[in-house]
Order: structure tokens, then sequence, then C-alpha cells
């Protein structure tokens, strides 16, 4: 774009073009998660594309009724602050000790680069996904840990084989998903028994 043509817009569409240019970014962050068939690892856009696309499907298990659009939003907004703050391995400890203090203040730049009224929305939908107490952050969260699970389970279960990850950590973080849906909960449940079974996770 032109300075010229940049000039000639509103501030406000200024605004909202840097900020859709600004979360292209986040196809450069690359997760532990691989694709589907191990070709490559994913980045944090396909995660977010991917989950957005699991809340609309999978709507009907949350364990309470929710707003499918605001789920969405929350999917695809959530990992954001990772342009700045770098994706934090779920399992990695000395990483999430630092990783709230990291994201916050990636939320307050990125969101910034945004007209007000938009800042305060998305800044709210980003605050209610953390927060996780309403029924749709609770999905959310369902869709955040089912994405790789799946996505481990149909590899083989090379990346958690990779980092020599245990049963007890899965179990761990997957406490969250349960509180989104129990059906989905249930799934997790067997796909953990079967890949410890079969020694991709350690049973430890």
């Amino acid at each position: 774009m032109t300075e010229d043509l940049r000039n000639s817009l509103s501030e406000r569409m200024r605004k909202q073009i840097d900020f859709i240019l600004e979360i292209d970014k986040e196809k450069n962050i690359f997760r532990q998660t691989h694709i589907t068939g191990y070709g490559r690892n994913e980045n944090d856009a396909e995660h977010a594309w991917h989950m957005a696309i699991m809340a609309f499907l999978l709507a009907e298990y949350s364990n309470e009724k929710i707003d499918v659009a605001r789920v969405m939003m929350m999917c695809l907004i959530h990992d954001v602050v990772e342009i700045d703050a770098g994706d934090t391995y779920a399992y990695d400890t000395e990483g999430l000790k630092t990783q709230k203090e990291r994201e916050e203040a990636a939320k307050e730049r990125i969101y910034s680069l945004l007209p007000a009224d938009q800042k305060k929305v998305l800044t709210e939908i980003f605050d209610e996904f953390e927060e996780n107490k309403t029924p749709e952050a609770k999905f959310a969260h369902a869709m955040d840990n089912f994405q790789p699970i799946l996505l481990n389970d149909s590899n083989g279960g090379k990346d958690w084989i990779a980092h020599e990850v245990c049963k007890s950590q899965v179990y761990k973080r997957q406490t969250k998903s349960r509180e989104g849906s129990e059906q989905i909960f249930d799934v997790i449940d067997r796909i953990i028994k079967e890949n410890a079974k079969t020694g991709n996770l350690r049973d430890e």
C-alpha cells in the first residue's frame, strides 16, 4: 500500500489494516505439534482455525448452552499474543512460569493497534478465555486441548514420544477439557489410555 493510499484512509481503517497485517505474523509461530501425517509443525494460525471449526462442529457436546460465535472468536484470537510472547509448550515447566507476564505485555501492544472500541471487545474476549469461568471459555479450552490430542494421536504419538511426555502430564492438562465437555473428555480419556497402552505416553 502506497503512502498516498494509506493517508487517504480514515484513521480507523488505517488502524484496522495495521492490526490485520500484524496478526498475519501468527503464521510464523510454530508449535510443537505436527500436522496430520507428521509432515511439519503446525503454526498458531492453523491451530486457531482448526479450533474454531471444531467449536462449530462440536458445540452440541458442550456441558452448557454456549454462544458458538463467541467461542469461535476466542479460538481465533487466543494465541495472537504469541506473535510477541512465542509459543510456550504445554509441558515446558520453566516457560510456563513467565508465560502470563509475556502474554499480557503482548496483548497490550498488539490489541492497541486497533481502534479503542475494537481493542476493548477483543481484549475482553481474550481475558474471558484466560479466566476460564464462562461456559464459552470452558468450551474453548476444551477445543484448545482436544485439537493437539487428535493430531498427536493421528501421528502415532510421535510428539509425545519426542518430548518424553507421561500420561499424568496429559491428564493434568486435560482438567479444563472436562469443565467444557464431559463427552469430549471421555474421548480424550480413551485416546490417552490407548497411547499409554502402546507406549506412546510414558506410564508415570
